[in-house]
């Protein structure tokens, strides 16, 4: 289905004037032009505020082209737009998982020089379709599940040119997967369902950032909330948040929602479908919709229905009846409108500047998952306070010598 071209404009002039780090950027790399005569493939949600990175990325002399990061993440608006600005872009809402692949595939054939990329897809392609690293710099990854698959190539040996974690930067695990995730996620959910949090029993499964910020949010909406965990460390965190921890096979037994947040797969299966209260929700926030196992769904349901737009009811033979929402793909965006502007203004400058870094040193670095260079990542937060009105004290001469002393080991 195609977009409406002036919704689209409108929804990328809004994101854009609440994108102030990314404009500075913008503004920066028109004058500069750091990508003059290059080639970036970014695969992403292809929405507003992503439009306002690849135009910023155009803006620096780069041939930028997207694709979906995602079957149902896309904005048909914002497609429209970004196309209207001569970015070339392969990504429709609905896209059929062979439409999805293709568009992957068309970004890899245009033989890129760095790679944007958001659940390893793309570099996984290069790695598995082509086999050699050709003219590529590197690449940038925004997510966790992507981290864990770059650092499998790397541990393996195999990994053909550098890539930058985005993922775990300061300025982007702290914000954009705590309070973007957390609002993005009960967006999602209630813009699918319509019904009420408060008074829930809502478990969640996982608890990093994105857990943290999910769990902090529907506690804040009155619900009574569950963790799950695989580690001890992040199991004691939860509890002394307050939260009650159990195993998934008993936090099934009550729970009225569960939401996924691991980056794993298999997280809710069949063991628990056997135990699920009558009418609980199932709901994705991890990159792929891997972690509700569907084929486990729909082999132990006896009829299943769309009950309403991004609610599919599965019932089993005894009668119970779950839900799944979104197709079990990240429901931010499969019925949400995806991260708050602002938290994707800093996540996007990261990704802007690293993609910048790999520009300039991508040929000298090592082949590596390599942290974001720290100045990337301080100079992000110095920019986002002064739009919020915020001032920082500075150290007096006092304590900088006092520091200085610590580190002397005087």
């Amino acid at each position: 289905m195609d977009g409406d071209l002036e919704r689209g404009r409108l929804k990328v002039e809004w994101a854009r004037s609440h994108m102030p780090v990314l404009e500075g950027v913008r503004r920066r790399f028109e004058a500069e032009r750091p990508f003059r005569g290059l080639t970036i493939s970014a695969v992403l949600h292809v929405e507003a505020k992503t439009c306002v990175l690849a135009l910023a990325l155009q803006a620096g002399g780069a041939d930028v082209r997207l694709a979906a990061g995602n079957p149902l993440s896309t904005d048909d608006d914002a497609v429209a737009a970004v196309r209207e600005g001569g970015v070339e872009t392969h990504a429709k809402k609905g896209e059929s998982v062979a439409e999805y692949r293709a568009g992957i595939a068309t970004l890899l054939a245009a033989d890129p020089d760095l790679i944007i990329d958001d659940g390893c897809d793309l570099v996984a392609s290069v790695h598995t379709e082509r086999g050699t690293r050709g003219k590529i710099l590197g690449s940038t990854e925004e997510t966790t599940t992507g981290v864990i698959r770059l650092r499998a190539l790397e541990r393996s040996g195999s990994l053909l040119f550098p890539a930058i974690n985005v993922n775990d930067a300061s300025m982007k695990h702290l914000f954009d997967n705590r309070y973007g995730t957390g609002q993005s996620t009960i967006d999602g959910i209630l813009s699918a369902t319509n019904l009420l949090l408060a008074g829930k029993v809502c478990v969640v499964a996982g608890y990093g950032w994105c857990g943290k910020g999910v769990a902090a949010r529907l506690s804040g909406l009155g619900a009574d909330v569950v963790v799950t965990e695989i580690d001890p460390v992040r199991a004691l965190e939860a509890r002394l948040d307050g939260f009650r921890v159990r195993p998934m096979l008993d936090a099934a037994r009550e729970a009225d929602l569960i939401v996924t947040v691991t980056g794993s797969t298999g997280v809710v299966r069949e063991e628990h479908f056997r135990v699920l209260k009558d009418g609980c929700l199932l709901a994705n926030s991890g990159h792929f919709d891997v972690e509700v196992s569907k084929r486990e769904l729909e082999g132990l349901a006896v009829s299943h229905r769309t009950a309403r737009p991004n609610v599919e009811e599965y019932r089993f033979a005894d009668g119970r009846r779950a839900y799944l929402l979104g197709e079990g793909r990240l429901i931010n965006l499969a019925a949400g409108q995806g991260h708050p502007v602002e938290i994707m203004d800093l996540s996007f400058a990261l990704q802007a500047l690293s993609a910048e870094h790999l520009a300039k040193h991508g040929r000298t670095m090592s082949l590596k998952v390599h942290a974001v260079p720290a100045e990337i990542d301080r100079g992000v937060a110095v920019a986002a306070l002064g739009p919020l009105g915020v001032a920082l004290d500075e150290p007096t001469a006092e304590q900088l010598k006092y520091a200085d002393s610590w580190k002397g080991g005087t």
